[in-house]
């Protein structure tokens, strides 16, 4: 290693080690330093002084200090007992104290008592692990008010792309179908100690009450199938043979529960065919296609007894 690289590195682990805490980056530690972030995050929160609040990572409890002072009660749920530690000393014989519950372990094997806002301030990287926590918020937690919450830059970015940009894909149109997200502003690296790798952005998150009528799981595979190749027609993206498999199996189903007889010379290709024909939807593509798009199609398909899942 040259020199220059070792003596860097040295004088970052002294610097580690003089805070008495080693962070686990691996785990998504690091901290938020900025006051005038955590403020700025705050108050874009729009908290209410009868909020409970769901805090995912509060860290050394820079952030958490911050809740305490403008809801009514947080719940803190971390997985590093030593940082839990420090979370309870610096609340110690505080009038904070009362208001804080700390719950240890992971959040998405962890029972939740109500919230109304969640905040979670840990960097999530562009992975498994952050779809896991949107999900586990849009359809488990769905009756909470709001979250706030952080993100890789690029994985924020696709939350809030509307169609035509080169970010939209699936997980845009999931998301903005259940909830309104808007973007709240960009972090930098320099902001968190040790400093992460990528940038992130925080994202407001409010889940649509009532939600939308539609069953998901249907949605959800005709999502899937026109997003496989978003830049492709719908015609050439429902040509698949694994695709006409699926559809021609879930559409015999269908006429077997309700008593209608397929013709002999049935032809799954041009009974799809047919529906997007009709719907007017032949060269439409997925990159274009909004919400109101989808759900005339997904009825048009429905209605000809062609469902998804």
């Amino acid at each position: 290693m040259p020199k220059v690289k070792a003596e860097k590195k040295s004088r970052q682990h002294q610097e580690v080690k003089n805070q008495g805490i080693m962070f686990n980056t691996g785990m998504g530690q690091h901290i938020l330093k900025n006051p005038l972030i955590v403020n700025g995050i705050i108050e874009k929160a729009a908290l209410r002084p009868t909020d409970v609040v769901l805090e995912v990572g509060p860290g050394t409890g820079n952030m958490t200090v911050k809740l305490l002072e403008k809801s009514k009660k947080v719940v803190a749920c971390e997985l590093d007992s030593r940082l839990v530690a420090e979370l309870q000393k610096r609340v110690q014989c505080t009038p904070m104290q009362t208001k804080l519950q700390i719950l240890v372990g992971d959040v998405l094997k962890t029972d939740l008592p109500f919230f109304d806002v969640c905040v979670c301030f840990t960097v999530l990287r562009m992975s498994t692990l952050s779809i896991y926590l949107l999900v586990y918020f849009l359809f488990v937690l769905h009756l909470f008010r709001c979250a706030v919450l952080m993100f890789q830059r690029e994985f924020a970015m696709r939350l809030v792309a509307p169609p035509g940009d080169k970010l939209y894909c699936r997980l845009s149109i999931n998301t903005q179908l259940l909830a309104r997200v808007d973007h709240l502003m960009k972090v930098g690296k320099n902001n968190f100690r040790p400093p992460p790798k990528v940038e992130s952005s925080v994202v407001r998150i409010e889940p649509k009450n009532p939600p939308p009528p539609v069953n998901f799981q249907e949605w959800d595979g005709l999502v899937r199938i026109a997003f496989v190749r978003k830049n492709k027609t719908l015609n050439a993206a429902f040509k698949s043979t694994a695709v006409e498999q699926l559809l021609e199996k879930n559409y015999r189903i269908h006429c077997s529960v309700h008593n209608v007889e397929v013709p002999a010379d049935f032809s799954i290709t041009k009974k799809i065919e047919s529906v997007l024909q009709e719907a007017g939807f032949c060269e439409k593509r997925a990159r274009s296609m909004d919400i109101d798009d989808f759900m005339v199609l997904l009825h048009a398909f429905n209605s000809a007894g062609i469902h998804f899942s």
